[in-house]
């Protein structure tokens, strides 16, 4: 019986001892058979608004910690404010979840963004960098001045310090007057400007084994694969996305793509558009205030401006205020032009309520912020599109009007009177009893018009230009319809 017991404890025992050393080696297993997401995003054309509310859906797709981000980069930039929108998205989302793939070009806002990114690689033969703020002017795009350039170069900094690139180098991407060596003191490596090497010792300087310059003045950093590897920002250079993650060792992997939807390409598609949507929106509602009734153009005035604010609210642009503003401005337009005689305040208030709604609409912000001056170079840009939008959409209802509207008869049904009075008069009776050549005299003077009697009738007449003293003796030289035109004839 004992014995029995014993082997029944010692069989117990041995089970317990292998449960406790395959569990591991099964959860290792398990461990390893899960595949890490790798969602690739492609990131290419304009940062804008559009760009910015896609790759928000795109950031918070999967809240695994494990899942990777590829952004694959193609892009020459765009709006400085979505890119900052954008940088933020990346910075919240958990560390080590972003990769910047450039497979093309990053250049202005997309090095902003790429570096913003937890680990830069580079395709062979693509190029980062040129982050410098630009501006178009009548003389061609020019650069912005040291109040653009220090809140970005602030932001390139701590984008460096996060990722551990060269603040100096990333400095260099968005000013054109740094001049930055790269020198070797003791056996390392360190990138510097031309101030701080100014800075240094003579001792310092002579520890120095080896000085180049890397950036000169007047130029900006722009890196090709192998330089932005060579300075410390690329992790690798690699054909694709799978070449990258087989070096990374990530070798049980499912990559995912992730592109725009139909609506969120239409939305981009609006946003880009929106200034001829204004133009027509305004313009079709101006035609229909000065039509009878409601017609096509209100409805086509609507549909168009409802468009402006569908995509500028799907972006996160515009919200209900700007909405409730052109409404109200639309009512106090139209209650100045079919209530209240005139053009007054009600008109100019309306007006101004119109404008603001559709400039709110077109930004994140009510007033500029001093401190990111580009806000108010967008504001500048955004009164411009809105008054230029709403002087071209005058002319255009004023060519509708004049132009398009009598053609419609053409192709559309409807009683319409055929005859016009183009070569239709309305002669006098009281003039055919003269006939040119007929003599008398200017009952009044003609200054050059007046009176003049004929065989003891009186006749409305009128000089060539001449002024007629009164009693002078006229011929009536002709009739044009019911106008009797007369000379003065001298005494003999």
């Amino acid at each position: 019986m004992v014995t029995c017991l014993n082997r029944i404890w010692s069989t117990g025992f041995i089970l317990v001892v292998l449960f406790f050393v395959f569990l591991p080696v099964q959860a290792k297993a398990t461990a390893d058979n899960t595949k890490v997401k790798v969602y690739e995003i492609k990131v290419q054309g304009p940062v804008e608004p559009g760009m910015a509310a896609f790759l928000k859906r795109a950031l918070s797709s999967d809240q695994d910690p494990s899942s990777i981000f590829v952004l694959k980069m193609d892009t020459f930039g765009g709006r400085v404010d979505s890119a900052l929108q954008i940088v933020e998205l990346i910075l919240n989302t958990p560390r080590g979840k972003t990769i910047a793939f450039v497979s093309d070009k990053a250049i202005s806002a997309g090095a902003l963004i790429s570096l913003a990114c937890n680990q830069l690689v580079m395709k062979h033969h693509t190029t980062i960098g040129d982050c410098a703020p630009i501006m178009n002017s009548s003389e061609g795009p020019k650069m912005m001045g040291e109040k653009f350039q220090s809140p970005l170069r602030a932001k390139f900094r701590s984008l460096a310090k996060r990722n551990n690139y060269s603040e100096v180098l990333a400095e260099a991407m968005v000013t054109d007057r740094m001049v930055v060596y790269r020198v070797i003191v003791d056996g390392e490596t360190r990138y510097m400007d031309s101030r701080e090497y100014d800075d240094l010792t003579d001792g310092q300087k002579k520890a120095i084994t080896s000085k180049k310059t890397i950036v000169d003045k007047g130029e900006l950093l722009t890196m090709d694969a192998v330089e932005a590897k060579e300075l410390g920002f690329s992790r690798m250079t690699v054909d694709s996305v799978e070449e990258m993650l087989g070096k990374m060792e990530i070798l049980n992997h499912e990559i995912i793509p992730v592109e725009e939807n139909w609506a969120e390409a239409f939305v981009r598609f609006i946003t880009k558009i929106s200034p001829v949507l204004m133009m027509i929106g305004l313009g079709a509602l101006y035609t229909e205030i000065k039509s009878p009734g409601f017609g096509v153009p209100g409805l086509v005035g609507i549909v168009c401006l409802g468009l402006v604010f569908a995509g500028q609210y799907l972006v996160g642009l515009a919200d209900y205020t700007e909405f409730l503003l052109v409404i109200a401005g639309m009512i106090l337009f139209g209650v100045e032009i079919f209530v209240l005689p005139g053009f007054g305040i009600s008109g100019i208030v309306g007006l101004i309520l119109m404008g603001a709604g559709l400039v709110l609409a077109l930004q994140d912000f009510v007033l500029p912020d001093p401190s990111l001056p580009w806000q108010g170079k967008l504001l500048v840009n955004n009164l411009i599109q809105v008054l230029g939008a709403s002087v071209a959409g005058l002319f255009l209802a004023l060519a509708t009007i004049r132009y398009l509207l009598p053609r419609l008869s053409v192709v559309v049904d409807g009683p319409y009177l055929s005859a016009t009075l183009k070569d239709s008069h309305a002669d006098s009776m009281e003039i055919r009893k003269a006939s040119p050549g007929d003599r008398g005299v200017a009952v009044t003077f003609l200054r050059p018009s007046g009176k003049v009697a004929i065989r003891g009738e009186l006749f409305d007449a009128v000089s060539q230009g001449e002024f007629i003293e009164k009693g002078s003796r006229i011929r009536v030289a002709r009739i044009e319809g019911n106008r009797m035109i007369v000379l003065a004839e001298e005494d003999k």
